[in-house]
């Protein structure tokens, strides 16, 4: 995936066009800017959601250690955690989970999401677009020819008020081997990616260099070289009707409105922060994201992806618990991946409630796939897609919930079945956007932006 802006060299070899980019790339860059990629974006309904905190677990967490556990199943699939009663009588949860417990009466768990897809690469994709990809390939490569990420569908369809960018990712670009589709606007254009901020948030001097104005560059400044911005604008005649040059006007001026604008540098300011809220949300990369992700709604972002770690696994990388290389996999989530969650996912949602934000943001916490019934011989559990859980909180999601059901060993869905694409159709719907609009693609061939459809058990 592209991390940069798009530079002139991609936007075609028309000399005509090519000059007036030229100028408008010259003139960007003195205020610090590079000409981006192209696409339109257009309104849409208003829903209860008005953002998506999307929090992707990256490697796949495990059903039986987290909320769908089989206390009564074999010890080889039970595993070796016992559960805890939850304020949801009858939907007990991990026992290293016990900040979610008082939780559970507010949230809606989906225990029957299922696909085929079983390697990172692939699920990933399809976790991050509700697309399923061309092959379940581990060697599956990033493209701008596949589907959009979520936010850029989003940006796309239902902009963020000016100043504000729609899409946001952090702290991470994942990859398994090769970086993972999905996390881009793809075949809409750069102009529709996400504000990807990759500084950790968890290091003391984190800021956004990326809207930080040069020292010799004033707001007032900036604003006289908007102004020769335009003047270059209005001689540069018979180019806008160009499908190429379409778009370039809007992204600009995003771009200087986001520049001079307080509202997104502060938002990742967490030195504003009470230093009791930044424990609280623990002292790590993904907490504080989190925190930065909560920032970001408030100021109006539309959808946010926090990507839980770079790696799959590892003993402090993703969910991916394989057992391999004799690290077995109950070490790691009792020393990891579990407190992390419990520290986090809980607070994020408590902080977001009493900020009163809860109601109109949506929380969903999901991986690629989840982990195997049974545990394997090196103490880990495998990847499956065959059915895992995700959880959904506030934003329209029906409290106190759980959709579908896993069979007695948890390895398929016994009850109400569903599928990526049905989750992001729900997660559309909630954010006003019909499920069923189409987007075209870079072969102007119409595409709905959700082949599923909503949950409707999972609504208010």
């Amino acid at each position: 995936m592209e991390t940069q802006p798009r530079t002139i060299k991609s936007l075609g070899s028309d000399p005509l066009l090519s000059r007036r980019l030229a100028l408008r790339a010259s003139m960007a860059a003195f205020a610090g800017f590079s000409v981006p990629g192209l696409g339109l974006a257009r309104t849409a309904l208003v829903g209860k959601a008005k953002s998506v905190i999307f929090l992707h677990q990256w490697g796949g967490p495990g059903q039986h250690e987290t909320f769908d556990m089989k206390p009564h199943a074999p010890e080889r699939i039970r595993g070796d955690f016992k559960p805890i009663q939850s304020s949801l009588v009858g939907v007990p949860i991990c026992e290293l989970l016990p900040q979610m417990a008082p939780w559970m009466d507010k949230v809606t768990l989906v225990r029957s999401l299922n696909h085929t897809m079983k390697n990172h690469n692939s699920a990933g994709y399809y976790s991050l677009t509700g697309y399923a990809p061309p092959s379940d390939d581990q060697r599956l490569r990033d493209s701008r020819e596949l589907f959009p990420a979520y936010g850029s569908i989003v940006d796309r369809l239902s902009p963020a008020s000016k100043g504000v960018p729609t899409f946001a990712a952090l702290p991470h670009i994942i990859a398994d081997g090769s970086i993972t589709p999905g996390q881009h606007a793809s075949f809409l254009g750069k102009r529709h990616d996400p504000l990807f901020v990759g500084t950790d948030p968890n290091q003391q001097d984190y800021k956004l260099p990326e809207l930080t104005l040069p020292s010799s560059v004033t707001p007032e400044r900036l604003g006289r070289r908007r102004e020769a911005l335009r003047i270059v604008e209005s001689q540069a005649k018979g180019i806008d009707s160009l499908e190429k040059a379409r778009g370039i006007n809007e992204q600009l001026e995003r771009a200087f409105s986001m520049v001079t604008s307080t509202r997104v540098r502060d938002a990742f300011d967490l030195s504003q922060e009470k230093e009791v809220v930044r424990n609280a949300y623990g002292r790590t990369t993904y907490g504080q994201s989190c925190l930065v992700a909560r920032r970001l709604v408030e100021v109006g972002v539309r959808f946010v992806n926090v990507y839980f770690h770079r790696s799959i696994g590892g003993c402090d990388g993703g969910w991916d618990t394989h057992g391999f290389r004799e690290k077995p996999m109950n070490p790691i989530l009792k020393n990891h991946l579990l407190p992390m969650t419990n520290q986090t996912l809980p607070t994020l949602l408590t902080d977001l409630k009493d900020r009163g934000l809860l109601d109109t943001t949506l929380v969903v916490w999901v991986g690629e796939f989840g982990r195997s019934p049974k545990i394997n011989n090196q103490q880990g559990r495998d990847h499956w897609p065959q059915c895992y859980t995700a959880l959904l909180a506030g934003g329209g999601i029906r409290k106190g919930h759980v959709h579908g059901a896993s069979d007695k060993t948890g390895a398929f869905p016994a009850l109400d079945p569903c599928k990526p694409e049905d989750l992001s159709a729900t997660m559309f719907h909630l954010l006003g956007i019909d499920p069923k609009a189409e987007v075209r693609d870079s072969l102007n061939r119409p595409l709905v932006i959700s082949p599923g459809e909503v949950i409707d058990g999972l609504l208010e």
